[in-house]
């Protein structure tokens, strides 16, 4: 048995015993089982024992993801049955690995000759690994294609004091954020979501006509998943470059983002509107603002910044000169405030409520200066015209 399928079938067993009403101890007293396991199923000896912890560390945290989700009032979902072709990042420590060169050797289970079924495994790397590394993950992606990721520490920077600067996550413009003095900024997003979504609903409507299994319906499956890959690679490009542009690039030493979840804000808005699969679809598929979020709270601490995340509920339906509240629904870009006459960019007008939040949970402060709106945003993963000069020379 390969170990990615016997950590898939300790995961199912798992999961059909919570079902059937058994109580979660915990991961940590669930692992405590494991050699109960491997008395019941022999095969797991034939697997390295800290890869079998990792599925008591994965299971723990969907349920503790479960539990926070029932305590929430949203829907719980409850953890589901892996199938087969899943596959379960196999995390080694270090300690327990070798290295030849460029060649990684990786154990399997059993002790002894006799009783070691499998031959350890021997990786080729395309590059030199680095340094005092602690841990190697082997994951694996769509295609089949098999990567290396090694963890190694690397020094922070100190964290400095300066200016604050926040933004607001939007769907047009990925990132809308201003700062104390007013200077605004606008990242781009990638633009080339709607061109790959059709290509890939051309290429499955293409194959559900063909017969299953069928030598083009094979053909054709594979081909959905180059696509999709392109597709995945350079949303995640463009995210970081944008997370790198704000963490590294960007002169202000405190970054302030909303904390609210887009499943809710898509979830709230589509009950109030008629159902529109495209908008949904950009929202919960091509936006990335959790990705990016993560992204930044590292980079954040890599380069000595700071990251606050403040709830940004009414943010985009409050006016940022009157305080006027008024509804907004997503299809309207524009804020025309009815009771002092504002008009700005409803993402522009949203980060100047984020950045009063943040002012205001410390103490008393300046007013923002007013500054004109941005000009049209460029394509990619840059910042555009800023309404002070002073801007573009600062991310360049």
């Amino acid at each position: 048995m390969k170990p990615r399928l016997q950590s898939t079938l300790l995961y199912n067993w798992w999961v059909m015993k919570l079902k059937n009403g058994e109580k979660w101890p915990g991961w940590r007293a669930a692992k405590k089982t494991l050699q109960a396991s491997k008395q019941h199923d022999p095969e797991l000896k034939q697997v390295y024992g800290k890869l079998l912890q990792e599925v008591y560390f994965r299971l723990g945290a969907a349920m503790d993801a479960f539990f926070k989700r029932v305590q929430t009032g949203e829907k719980p979902g409850f953890p589901r049955v892996r199938p087969r072709h899943c596959f379960f990042t196999l995390v080694y420590p270090a300690m327990y690995l070798k290295l030849e060169g460029k060649t990684l050797i990786l154990p399997t289970g059993g002790k002894g000759k006799k009783n070691k079924h499998y031959a350890n495994v021997r990786a080729e790397l395309t590059e030199a690994p680095p340094e005092g590394y602690h841990e190697v993950a082997i994951s694996r992606d769509a295609r089949g294609n098999y990567f290396a990721s090694f963890s190694y520490p690397v020094a922070e920077q100190e964290p400095q004091s300066g200016g604050v600067v926040a933004f607001d996550l939007g769907i047009k413009t990925l990132a809308a954020g201003v700062n104390e003095q007013g200077r605004r900024y606008h990242i781009g997003s990638f633009k080339g979501g709607r061109w790959y979504n059709k290509q890939l609903d051309k290429i499955r409507s293409k194959r559900d006509k063909c017969q299953k299994k069928s030598r083009r319906y094979i053909h054709l499956s594979k081909v959905y998943q180059r696509v999709s890959e392109k597709k995945r690679n350079k949303q995640r490009d463009s995210l970081h470059k944008a997370s790198h542009l704000i963490a590294a690039k960007l002169v202000e030493r405190t970054v302030v983002i909303g904390d609210l979840s887009q499943r809710q804000m898509a979830m709230r808005e589509r009950a109030k509107e008629k159902p529109n699969r495209f908008k949904n679809r950009a929202v919960f598929n091509d936006w990335g603002c959790y990705t990016l979020t993560q992204m930044l709270e590292y980079k954040c601490l890599l380069y000595g910044k700071e990251l606050v995340k403040l709830d940004e509920r009414n943010t985009s339906k409050t006016c940022s000169r009157c305080g006027h509240v008024q509804d907004m629904p997503l299809w309207k870009r524009t804020y025309r405030c009815e009771n002092c006459g504002l008009v700005m960019d409803r993402d522009d007008n949203s980060a100047e409520n984020i950045l009063a939040r943040f002012f205001a949970r410390r103490g008393p402060h300046t007013s923002l200066g007013e500054c004109g709106v941005l000009s049209e945003d460029q394509n990619g993963v840059e910042a555009t015209k800023a309404s002070c000069p002073i801007q573009v020379q600062q991310l360049k």
